[in-house]
């Protein structure tokens, strides 16, 4: 298995990847238009947004999504994880961890300080995936505020 960043060649199989994700957790996933925007947003300069997936047999069968944000309080960079999904057939194989390890380095890369992110508070197992890795958990309410 290798992990890289993405190629225009993965966006296709991306999608997929994100539709399986919405299904995971339980929300919707609407694909119009998505394989456009994705091209615009992993390619484009400057960069908007990085993403690693996970290749295996020259299939795609993991992604993470990740951007640099800024901490008013701290007053330093972090990394923010948008997404990070494996499909269940390499789940429990260190992919993750390696995923992570490669986010980590990313982050001190562009000078963040941390990596923030969340999970929806059903998904246990990426739950316990988290706080194996070292991850500390954060209260918060996620808003969303659509339709602007």
């Amino acid at each position: 298995m290798k992990i890289r960043f993405i190629q225009k060649k993965d966006v296709k199989e991306l999608l997929e990847l994100c539709k399986l994700h919405a299904i995971y957790e339980k929300s919707d996933f609407n694909s119009k238009g998505k394989e456009k925007l994705f091209l615009k947003c992993f390619f484009k300069k400057p960069l908007i947004v990085s993403c690693l997936v996970v290749e295996d047999h020259n299939e795609i069968v993991g992604y993470s999504t990740f951007m640099k944000q800024f901490s008013t309080w701290d007053a330093e960079f972090y990394m923010y994880l948008d997404c990070l999904f494996l499909m269940e057939k390499v789940r429990g194989k260190g992919v993750g961890v390696k995923m992570m390890n490669k986010i980590k380095t990313h982050a001190k890369s562009e000078n963040c300080t941390s990596i923030q992110w969340q999970t929806p508070t059903f998904n246990t197992e990426a739950i316990r995936f988290y706080q194996k890795v070292g991850a500390k958990y954060k209260t918060k309410e996620r808003f969303l505020w659509s339709g602007i």
